[in-house]
């Protein structure tokens, strides 16, 4: 017996009839969006973020157990805290315009580096191990991506032009999870690199996505950037423009942001920003119904 008077196999039941709660809040949840196409962008401060390989392996169990249940995830990934710490590797300093990295040639060839030679493949890795069949791609790959200089003062920083899913639709029809690095190109074959907010959005909207899903490094949108007790559970896309226009949002969340509202506004039924340092944020989102993050509707 315990101090309590409650022996360990009366705990046992307790803690199964906890878990069999759980998976019974979660079974409408599963019953509405199977078979539906999810966006996950996996930031790079998410990744970076995190304390440890463990972070990422749940994040991976996350995705395989979507997958599992009849979702169809769409994992769309940045890299931008491994990028800078690249650059500074090679003695180049970072600079930033607008939230946006400020993108030289020399600086184009580190993101490519990175992205599909570090993030890209460390992502496809850990979704493999755990049962779901992960396939590494590019926004360049089948010219999925068509994108034009955004600024002039970015250098080689693409806009989003042109959107062709095709190849993430047929690895989806064979019940594969893309994962997606951000680079696009234009008609002559230059590469460009696109900010994985955007991209996310864009392919979301391209697919006709149920849900797009940014993981990052902060617990959601705030209607003061300098207040963590002004988090907003639930907003609408008026709110958000609202909160864009006042000023309360800034640097890096406003491509987050703006595409979560361009995307919510073409037909994305939903849209969630979730903190993806926590382990298991994916399934606490969407399988609770109180959920974690900021969770976005048409307004």
């Amino acid at each position: 017996m315990t101090k309590n008077g409650r022996t360990a196999i009366d705990q046992s039941v307790v803690d199964s009839a906890q878990v069999a709660n759980l998976l019974i809040e979660a079974l409408p949840y599963i019953q509405k969006f199977a078979g539906k196409t999810v966006v996950v962008k996996y930031g790079g401060n998410a990744i970076a973020g995190a304390n440890s390989d463990d972070t990422l392996a749940a994040f991976a169990q996350d995705i395989a157990l979507l997958h599992a249940v009849g979702f169809k995830p769409v994992v769309v990934h940045g890299g931008g805290p491994q990028i800078s710490t690249m650059m500074e590797r090679l003695g180049k300093k970072p600079t930033f315009h607008n939230g946006l990295r400020v993108t030289d040639a020399e600086t184009m060839e580190i993101v490519s580096m990175v992205l599909l030679g570090t993030v890209n493949p460390q992502l496809v890795s850990a979704i493999n191990q755990h049962g779901a069949p992960a396939v590494g791609v590019s926004g360049q790959d089948a010219n999925m991506f068509i994108a034009a200089p955004h600024d002039a003062a970015l250098g080689f920083v693409g806009e989003i032009t042109k959107v062709d899913a095709t190849i993430v639709k047929k690895m989806l029809a064979e019940s594969q999870v893309p994962v997606v690095a951000t680079l696009g190109t234009d008609s002559t074959g230059q590469a460009y690199n696109i900010n994985a907010d955007t991209a996310a959005g864009a392919l979301a909207e391209a697919l006709g996505a149920q849900k797009l899903i940014y993981m990052t490094d902060i617990a959601g949108v705030r209607s003061n950037k300098d207040d963590a007790n002004s988090l907003l559970r639930q907003a609408t896309t008026l709110q958000l423009r609202a909160l864009l226009g006042s000023g309360a949002v800034d640097g890096g969340m406003i491509p987050k942001i703006e595409s979560c509202v361009a995307a919510i506004e073409r037909g994305v039924y939903q849209a969630h920003i979730l903190d993806g340092r926590i382990a298991h944020v994916l399934l606490l989102e969407l399988f609770t119904d109180a959920g974690v993050g900021t969770m976005v509707s048409r307004g």
